[in-house]
């Protein structure tokens, strides 16, 4: 993953409970930067990282994700006294993600998406617990004729006030059934074994080894003595979950194509 420093705070992107803005990196490209000091704090840093990695181990379409180093001296170039709260929280390590310029929002009335593809993006939310991608807040933008996803802070559901134990891997996601693109996911059955091979355990420790040690020290404050302690049990943490689901799956793919014959 590479590293930008952010030169310059373009516009705040209002739409985010937590704020994002587009800002310029010292490679003079445009990023949606998602701040450390927003109210979801740094496991949703953690959860854009992660997520987005898998989906990229996936094949599916998602931006360039970087890591943006803020310097808080911006926040004397902004005249919101919101923004140059949110930029004095958020000095140091951030996310962000290459800015799609001139993408629009997916409409599920007009644009059109495969049965392959959908059961795809179905099968990799209900993997990574995402529970964003609904006809209200699809994060999915039409990018040159094609979907692109965005914005993955809210999957990983499981990592809030979490230990590092795996319970319940197996677990269907229930929140997947208002997902927008399920009633078109009937090729689940064709794309599961496919997907699952592609995450093998040493694909999800990469995914893993881009997460930075100062995010995986702060989330694991609360458990300096125990199992999230050191950078690589905590790292570890997460790969052991996600072999987990992924040796569990026949029971959450199985619900999930029950929830596509229910949306009939």
């Amino acid at each position: 993953m590479r590293t930008i420093t952010v030169n310059r705070y373009v516009t705040p992107l209002r739409e985010g409970g937590s704020m994002p803005a587009v800002v310029e990196g010292d490679d003079l490209g445009l990023y949606v930067l998602k701040f450390r000091g927003a109210g979801q704090g740094v496991r949703a840093l953690m959860a854009e990282i992660i997520a987005g990695g898998i989906a990229q181990a996936l094949g599916l379409p998602i931006p360039e994700i970087v890591l943006a180093e803020l310097d808080t001296a911006l926040a004397q170039t902004e005249p919101d006294p919101e923004i140059q709260d949110l930029v004095r929280a958020s000095g140091g390590l951030n996310v962000g993600l290459d800015y799609l310029s001139g993408a629009l929002n997916f409409d599920p009335a007009v644009d059109v998406v495969t049965e392959d593809l959908a059961s795809r993006l179905v099968w990799f939310d209900a993997l990574v617990g995402n529970v964003d991608r609904t006809a209200r807040n699809t994060n999915l933008l039409m990018w040159h004729r094609k979907p692109w996803l965005i914005d993955h802070g809210a999957s990983l559901t499981f990592h809030h006030a979490w230990n590092g134990a795996v319970a319940q891997p197996e677990k269907p996601f229930a929140p997947i059934a208002e997902h927008v693109l399920l009633a078109q996911a009937r090729a689940l059955t064709e794309v599961d074994g496919e997907l699952a091979a592609r995450l093998t355990p040493q694909v999800l420790q990469g995914v893993l080894a881009d997460v930075p040690d100062a995010f995986l020290a702060l989330a694991g404050a609360d458990h300096a003595d125990g199992p999230l302690g050191a950078p690589a049990t905590h790292r570890q943490a997460y790969v052991d979950y996600f072999c987990a689901r992924l040796a569990g799956r026949a029971t959450w793919v199985n619900a999930l194509k029950g929830a596509v014959d229910a949306r009939g």
